[in-house]
């Protein structure tokens, strides 16, 4: 899989932001979560481009945005980053679609920071404790000693970590898509710190908000995702009022490189129901 350069940047707070817009019609906006980036979400967003125009950009601490060890890089700065990229863009009830803590992240700006969405598309989104795996927890609790591991020692955990967000398989290509930028010495420190941040009291400050949500969501879910088992989805349905909800098969937490056609065909049947 080829990777893509962000041709924008923009500074919030003493971060530069990466990201990028093309395309025209409606306004598409694509979050992605950890330990991702937009380049999950690239191919699908060219398609769509078509049709809309599309805003792709990497959260700080990821992707091609800063990774400076003195900024945080929690749900909470996120989320009211996410709201302020919006009014920089001058969008007003975009079409949102959000992966993994990219959920959390919209969610908090919606809830939070007074950002108003046209639609959202939820994709095995963090949204509902409890969240994290045992390795989130051992990295919590040793972070620094994490970030020192050597760099061959450090590539084989990520290497072992990202590979079980996905259930067909990774190809060595999108494997050391999904790594490399948590490689060298600044990817490494970014990688431990991000974990380290994480924190359920970003979700639970808004679960019992979830009820006050009056557009059109939809939440989509691999149904093999051993990240964020498939319950969390039947859960969140019943929270957010008058969601619709799809299940894919064969796919897990990674479900952009499981079943992309089907993933495809799942947003952009939603996505035009909301914009005919």
């Amino acid at each position: 899989m080829m990777t893509y350069e962000l041709r924008e940047t923009l500074e919030w707070r003493g971060r530069k932001v990466a990201w990028d817009r093309f395309g025209s019609g409606p306004a598409l906006v694509f979050l992605h979560g950890t330990p991702w980036s937009s380049v999950l979400w690239r191919p699908l967003a060219d398609a769509l481009a078509t049709r809309y125009t599309v805003y792709l950009w990497d959260m700080p601490g990821y992707g091609q945005s800063s990774m400076d060890a003195a900024h945080a890089v929690d749900l909470g700065a996120q989320g009211e980053l996410f709201a302020a990229l919006l009014d920089e863009w001058g969008l007003d009830r975009p079409h949102v679609i959000a992966h993994d803590f990219g959920g959390a992240v919209a969610l908090r700006a919606r809830l939070l920071h007074a950002a108003r969405y046209g639609s959202l598309c939820l994709v095995d989104v963090v949204a509902l404790h409890p969240w994290g795996s045992p390795f989130f927890t051992l990295v919590q609790q040793h972070a620094d000693v994490f970030a020192r591991l050597p760099a061959a020692v450090h590539r084989g955990a990520v290497e072992a970590y990202i590979r079980g967000a996905s259930h067909r398989g990774l190809r060595a290509e999108e494997l050391e898509m999904l790594v490399a930028p948590w490689t060298g010495e600044a990817g490494q420190s970014a990688f431990y710190r991000q974990i380290a941040q994480a924190d359920e009291r970003y979700t639970d400050e808004v679960e019992s908000l979830y009820p006050l949500i009056d557009h059109p969501t939809h939440v989509i879910w691999g149904a093999d995702d051993t990240w964020i088992p498939v319950d969390r989805a039947h859960r969140l349905q019943s929270l957010i009022r008058g969601s619709s909800l799809s299940v894919i098969d064969g796919a897990g937490h990674l479900i952009q490189l499981d079943a992309p056609t089907h993933l495809s065909v799942e947003i952009t049947r939603w996505v035009d129901a909301q914009t005919s």
